[in-house]
């Protein structure tokens, strides 16, 4: 798919057509919000807001692949990434999903098309990472097939290394 114009695509995941496209300025706002909303919750257990919350989301928009997800009513979530020169893999940065419509598969989705975006660069592996206090995403990441590689304190946040291996 790509990632440089709007494109509509249909999983067997995901009730109904969704229309994946890349997040321009004016969607800064919107993604903001289900950022806010999807993480408000982890504020407590972390101590303090989670880094999504806190980016500049006006740069990531220029220096990252910024994506925005959006089913027949609204905006129902984005995912961010970028190629990591180091890992030789596409890393998701932020992948998040309207806390109110969660559960539905958009963010399986959103997962996959990262997975075929990173086979179309020809990147071998999807790279993320998750709070460890984010518990629930532990077991999502596990579920579609990533693995744990590492764990490490990283800007003041106690952060989970995923890895995902492509055929």
């Amino acid at each position: 798919m790509a990632t440089n114009s709007t494109s509509t695509s249909t999983s067997t995941s995901t009730p109904g057509n969704v229309t994946l496209y890349k997040a321009t300025v004016d969607d800064i706002p919107t993604i903001k919000a289900i950022i806010d909303a999807a993480y408000f919750k982890y504020i407590e257990r972390i101590g303090k807001p989670p880094a999504p919350m806190s980016e500049n989301w006006a740069e990531v928009i220029q220096t990252h692949d910024v994506l925005v997800l959006r089913d027949s009513e609204r905006v129902v979530g984005s995912i961010t990434f970028h190629v990591d020169e180091e890992s030789d893999s596409l890393k998701i940065d932020n992948l998040v999903v309207d806390p109110t419509i969660q559960g539905r598969g958009y963010g399986g989705f959103l997962i996959e098309h990262a997975e075929l975006e990173a086979q179309q660069r020809g990147l071998p592996s999807v790279t993320l990472f998750t709070n460890v206090k984010m518990f629930e995403n532990i077991g999502f990441y596990a579920k579609l097939g990533f693995k744990e590689m590492d764990r490490k304190v990283e800007d003041g946040f106690e952060r989970v290394y995923f890895y995902k291996k492509l055929s």
